[in-house]
């Protein structure tokens, strides 16, 4: 934490030091404030960025509770599609492998839904500025995001027949087309009744809340943070920054004049003791608002935002286990952070 805010502590010190040195080295004393109506607005300030904050996490939380959903519904679309593709109700019935080609197609377009729905939460937003800042850019390029090394196409390529990947490469809401390809082949199975009436209701209702968790996140990521809360959260936990040395350092010159008459040496040096406890105030004020700031927008791909890359690779084996692949077939995880930075 003290070095994701180094910088700024650097001029928290910095400033401090220059408000202690007019103010007693020059004989600058006039240069201070009423300590009284600081921390009046240091308590309005921590309520606003407080309110600030639970936003921010509010909106993580959320998208980290959709793709619990999606992990949920991952897994029960896969198991239901094992075990509810059969020749029971067939009017002409099919092969094991043909059954298990059915089955796979299923299971890889689902994998290939996510990793579509993933790389659209990764798309880049006007709002999305933390990457800019040059303290959150240090600590963000050591995180592996697979959507920005690979290209969608040739992750959808190992996963997607060749005539469906370039209908859903030509179109705008690319997870939406792979769902329409999904509920199609489902009904085509259920006219043949390879899929009873009731487990296609059953199939399309999975189909259906994963469009809902759809929905969700791309509510998330297309609604920003209202701009006025996080501008005025900013402007003013910088404008309570900027006046505290002047209101602390001060106020412990005062104390010290009251322990002149008994300790001189320390009476004289107690002005001093104001730099640190400012820079103290000062880092947990602007600490809290970056964390607020860095949650605003959780699919961005910063350290602290829900790792949908690898909640996706997660559901990729836990379905692919389900299909019944062999280890040597199934991906690995994907790492958290970049081998060369680790």
């Amino acid at each position: 934490m003290i070095r994701w805010t180094r910088r700024e502590i650097r001029f928290f010190v910095v400033f401090a030091l220059i408000v202690a040195i007019l103010h007693d080295l020059l004989g600058l004393t006039w240069l201070q404030l009423p300590w009284t109506p600081i921390a009046m607005i240091g308590t309005a300030v921590a309520f606003l960025v407080g309110f600030q904050s639970n936003a921010a996490y509010g909106r993580i939380w959320e998208a980290r509770k959709i793709w619990g959903g999606i992990v949920n519904d991952s897994r029960s679309l896969a198991i239901m599609v094992m075990d509810m593709i059969t020749n029971e109700y067939a009017s002409e019935e099919m092969t094991e492998e043909e059954m298990y080609s059915h089955k796979k197609t299923i299971i890889y377009r689902h994998i290939a839904w996510m990793t579509a729905l993933r790389y659209a939460m990764r798309q880049s937003k006007p709002w999305e500025t933390n990457r800019e800042i040059k303290e959150n850019k240090e600590w963000q390029d050591r995180l592996y995001i697979p959507e920005r090394k690979f290209e969608l196409e040739d992750e959808l390529k190992k996963v997607l027949p060749e005539s469906e990947l370039k209908n859903v490469m030509g179109r705008t809401n690319k997870p939406a087309a792979i769902m329409a390809f999904q509920s199609h082949h489902l009904r085509t199975l259920k006219e043949r009744g390879i899929i009873w009436e009731f487990s296609f209701l059953e199939l399309e209702g999975k189909l259906s809340a994963l469009i809902d968790h759809q929905g969700k996140s791309e509510r998330i990521k297309n609604f920003p943070y209202p701009r006025q809360f996080a501008t005025i959260g900013y402007d003013f936990v910088n404008l309570f920054i900027m006046i505290l040395p002047f209101g602390i350092i001060p106020e412990f010159g005062k104390i010290g004049e009251r322990f002149i008459a008994d300790y001189p040496l320390i009476a004289d040096s107690f002005i001093w003791l104001g730099i640190p406890f400012s820079v103290i105030v000062s880092w947990i004020f602007n600490t809290m608002l970056r964390i607020g700031t860095t949650g605003e927008n959780p699919f961005e791909g910063s350290p602290n935002d829900v790792p949908i890359s690898g909640i996706s690779r997660g559901i990729e084996i836990d379905i692919r286990e389900i299909l019944g692949e062999e280890k040597e077939q199934i991906p690995e995880p994907f790492p958290i952070e970049l081998e060369a930075q680790m």
